[in-house]
């Protein structure tokens, strides 16, 4: 690919994202979503959330390893054991931190 084709593409990568992220802040109040959509909304930052840990924490090398021996999953079970606790996330996130570090030095 020459220049110009990789800055056309980045052009409109970025018009293309704009349009997408601004689309609901352009339109405002004037969508109205159905009471039912807007009760399954509330669910999609926690579902995103596991989507996106669950894998780190279960696949090991590529290779799904739900043991003791996962420092990953060790340091999640903990951390998440922790937050119910403390309630507090800066300390969970340090906490996990140092349970991973730990298990994984062993």
């Amino acid at each position: 690919m020459s220049d110009i084709e990789i800055w056309g593409v980045i052009i409109l990568l970025a018009v293309a994202t704009l349009i997408a992220r601004s689309s609901f802040w352009l339109a405002g109040h004037r969508i109205h979503l159905p009471k039912r959509a807007q009760e399954a909304l509330r669910y999609a930052p926690g579902c995103a959330l596991a989507a996106i840990i669950l894998p780190d924490l279960l696949l090991n090398n590529h290779v799904m390893q739900v043991s003791w021996h996962n420092p990953r999953l060790m340091a999640g079970i903990l951390a998440t054991i922790f937050f119910l606790m403390r309630k507090n996330m800066l300390h969970t996130i340090f906490f996990g931190m140092a349970v991973f570090t730990i298990v994984r030095l062993l």
